[in-house]
């Protein structure tokens, strides 16, 4: 009799989640922070010009998001954005890139895919592609993010890691980049009494949303949920923009970044302006 009870209760918790993971829809507010390891020539400028340009890049890398979702679908955009991008004193602009960013990211969880609408070098793509499912490991370990008690979860990739070297020869600068793969532990905190494998950006597939995630650089820290907001939600899928796959976008942005670094180059020594690329993602 007591084996019975335990099955039928057992039963009932996963009908009663079942039931609320139909009707669950909700905005949930994300802010992401980046450590910085940027190295800049000292031989090209003072302490003052590294202050302002380590600040302006972090600016650029602290930035308010929301996700709103229901059960099969969700859009993630930034709805704050901190001061944008200002020229320094010498007219130095910071260009940051990503493969694996969104301006709007959509994610449809039923059919297995997600579009990425993004905005690069004044151009729109439009991202189509299959949503990719991470191989998590699930911990013991909890903590409480709020009002939520969250479960660990890891699972580790690779990345393709370019390192810039600075030399000089007969009085003229060069530079050299060195790519190199390093494995990147992915460290996420996930709460199931919000039953939705969805997460804030590109991250998915754990059972429960997931709240908090690192990949050693870059933390997403979830500071707000509202669940069944009163004035409803409203998720569509972005549609502007040249389409292209994951792996079609990756290319374009590898020959973007690198026509950049050579436009760089050419204007090296140019008083009229510099700029600093960076790449971020694989």
């Amino acid at each position: 009799m007591k084996t019975l009870f335990t099955i039928t209760l057992s039963f009932s918790m996963l009908f009663c989640s079942s039931l609320l993971s139909q009707d669950l829809r909700g905005i949930a507010t994300y802010k992401t922070q980046r450590k910085m390891d940027v190295q800049l020539d000292s031989t090209k400028m003072d302490d003052g010009m590294r202050t302002q340009i380590m600040a302006m890049l972090k600016k650029q890398f602290e930035k308010e998001y929301e996700l709103e979702f229901t059960s099969t679908e969700s859009i993630y955009k930034e709805v704050v954005s901190l001061e944008k991008p200002r020229a320094a004193n010498d007219g130095m602009q910071i260009v940051v890139a990503s493969t694996d960013g969104s301006d709007i990211l959509y994610k449809n969880l039923k059919e297995n895919r997600f579009v990425s609408q993004n905005e690069v070098f004044s151009k729109q793509f439009l991202v189509l592609d299959s949503i990719k499912q991470p191989n998590w490991e699930l911990h013991k370990a909890t903590k409480n993010i709020g009002e939520y008690t969250c479960f660990k979860a890891t699972y580790k990739r690779m990345v393709t890691v370019t390192n810039s070297m600075m030399s000089s020869e007969n009085e003229n600068d060069s530079e050299a980049s060195e790519e190199k793969e390093e494995e990147q532990v992915i460290t996420a905190w996930y709460t199931p009494q919000i039953p939705l494998k969805n997460g804030p950006a590109r991250y998915n597939g754990l059972p429960g949303l997931i709240l908090e995630v690192s990949d050693g650089s870059e933390t997403i820290l979830c500071s707000k949920i509202v669940l069944n907001p009163r004035e409803g939600i409203s998720i569509s899928e972005p549609s502007k923009g040249k389409k292209v796959s994951q792996a079609e976008f990756e290319a374009i942005m590898d020959k973007k970044m690198k026509e950049q670094a050579e436009l760089f180059e050419n204007n090296r020594g140019n008083h009229d302006g510099n700029s600093i690329e960076i790449k971020i993602g694989g």
